[in-house]
């Protein structure tokens, strides 16, 4: 059984997810929540989620990681905000040792409802039901786990198939 970390990175509200998988992709939940970072300058909301990013890994000791790529917002200062909270989440796990792979929001949404076009809702209760959780968990944690869910099942497909991370792409697992 595989401890998967599965990251939903923001500058005021990080999710994070974990979950227990098996050979064949089956999860169970761990634990889940969101690192909330204040309304401190950006710095000292950056050093928050590293922070918690490492206390969670440090908790939980995750050996992989999942975590959402950032898409074009509307907004270009926001989208720099959510890529600088990306990065100090990676430089986290990265620092703990753990592999990383990112997924699109819609390669998460496709794998774990189906439609690559779901919205949080149908994702929130389709965590709920893969997980077997009996109430909803927040929403940013629910991405996170759903990033997990992702992961996990990413790796099943690949690992029968004799495709080890280190042989992806030069060591650094990318999809």
């Amino acid at each position: 059984m595989t401890l998967i970390l599965g990251i939903d990175p923001g500058s005021r509200i990080t999710g994070y997810g974990v979950v227990r998988a098996g050979a064949r992709g089956a999860c169970e939940y761990v634990a889940s929540g969101c690192i909330r970072t204040g309304s401190g300058t950006l710095p000292e909301r950056l050093q928050a989620v590293y922070r918690g990013i490492r206390e969670v890994i440090d908790t939980y000791g995750p050996v992989t990681a999942g975590i959402e790529q950032v898409f074009m917002a509307r907004n270009a200062d926001s989208a720099l905000k959510l890529g600088q909270a990306r990065g100090v989440a990676m430089v986290a796990a990265a620092e703990a040792g753990l592999e990383i792979a990112e997924y699109t929001a819609s390669q998460v949404k496709q794998a774990v409802v189906g439609s690559g076009g779901a919205d949080k809702q149908q994702v929130q209760m389709m965590v709920m039901r893969l997980l077997g959780l009996l109430e909803k968990p927040q929403i940013d944690a629910s991405d996170a786990l759903a990033i997990a869910l992702c992961h996990a099942h990413t790796r099943a497909s690949l690992i029968p198939h004799g495709l080890s991370a280190a042989r992806r792409r030069g060591g650094r697992l990318r999809l």
